[in-house]
This record gives structure tokens, C-alpha cells and sequence, in this order.
């Protein structure tokens, strides 16, 4: 029976207690790679790396599972435009290529989201203001013209 060296041993259980660090990290809330590479920033870069590889053979890491909770939580709780939407999910260190392809895969759901929260935010918006000034609101959130132009449709 082979006995690890006392600095194998201490090496092991920093990496078990880094792993259980960020295990908890990653439970409490899902996060993004680079979220996670942030909050340990300042630990050991190999043992970080090891950690992140591990966590995601066993898919505790996934950025694409992360994309569509990300947008389905959006979805469910806030009117924004599709390009908003991109940009906070892109702020948390998400590639915008990664959240680009979702949105390609799901356009349909994506424009019909789009569009009922431009209705919403019109509905909201029209008895305390212009069309003019709606829709100039509307683009400065990032709508699309399309989608803004079917909500005012649809609403008349």
C-alpha cells in the first residue's frame, strides 16, 4: 500500500476544499464560467482551472444551459428587447457568439417576446405620453422597428 507524501496530502486538500468552495458558490446560484473564474480570481490559476474542468464534466458548468435559463428567467420577469436582453446576459461574461446562436435557434419565441413587451411597456407608457415619444423610448431600449411597428398595430 503507497502512502502520499505529506505535501501531496496538503496539495489534495486544498483542492478539496477549493472545489467544495466553489461548489457552494455554483449551488446557491448558477453562474457563468467567468463569474466563477471572477470570484476565485485570487486563488491558485491551476488549481482554478482543475476545479472549473471538473465542474463541468459533471455539467455543474455549462454556459450554454446558462444562456437559456439566463433568457427564460428574463423572459418571465422583465420586458426588454431582444438586444438588452443579450447585453446583461453578455455582462455577466457570457460570449456574445454563445447567446447570438440561442437567440438564432429560438427567434420565433425571441420576436414574439419582444413584441409583447413592447405592447406592455405602450400600454404602460400611452396615457402619459405621445406615440412619438413611445417609440423613441422604445428604440432607445433597443427594440427592433419591426417589432415596435406590429405592438402599435396590434394594439390598434
Amino acid at each position: 500500500m503507497e502512502y502520499m507524501s505529506k505535501e501531496k496530502f496538503e496539495e489534495a486538500e486544498k483542492i478539496e476544499k477549493l472545489r467544495n468552495k466553489m461548489l457552494k458558490y455554483i449551488v446557491y446560484k448558477k453562474r457563468s464560467e467567468a463569474e466563477i473564474r471572477q470570484k476565485f480570481s485570487e486563488e491558485d490559476e491551476n488549481m482554478v482551472e482543475d476545479a472549473i474542468e471538473y465542474f463541468k464534466e459533471l455539467n455543474y458548468i455549462n454556459d450554454n444551459v446558462y444562456v437559456e435559463r439566463a433568457v427564460k428567467e428574463y423572459m418571465a420577469l422583465k420586458n426588454m428587447s431582444i438586444k438588452e436582453l443579450s447585453y446583461k446576459i453578455c455582462q455577466k461574461g457570457i460570449s456574445k457568439n454563445l447567446v447570438d446562436d440561442y437567440i438564432c435557434q429560438n427567434k420565433e419565441s425571441m420576436l414574439e417576446y419582444e413584441i409583447s413587451s413592447a405592447k406592455a411597456i405602450i400600454l404602460k407608457k400611452q396615457n402619459s405620453q405621445e406615440e412619438q415619444e413611445i417609440k423613441a423610448f422604445l428604440f432607445k431600449k433597443g427594440f427592433m422597428s419591426e417589432s415596435v411597428s406590429i405592438a402599435f398595430d396590434e394594439l390598434n
